[in-house]
């Protein structure tokens, strides 16, 4: 199945305003792709952080993140 044709097709049976609203959905969803970088070109990298600094990130990331300072 060609995901265009598809589109087209649920777009067609949609009114105008809905229409425009899948119209905004798809300008914000090309606003947030983001080009990156290619794991081959980062292994160069690989081994540059220190372990001591490894850890420290570590620690950081378990004590602070996925929680709500209310």
């Amino acid at each position: 199945m060609d995901v265009k044709v598809e589109i087209i097709k649920q777009l067609e049976v949609l009114p105008y305003d809905r229409q425009c609203r899948v119209l905004d959905f798809t300008r914000t969803l090309v606003k947030t792709v983001q080009a990156g970088s290619s794991g081959s070109q980062l292994l160069r990298f690989a081994g540059t952080i220190r372990a001591d600094d490894l850890q420290v990130m570590e620690r950081a990331i378990e004590d602070y993140c996925e929680r709500i300072d209310i």
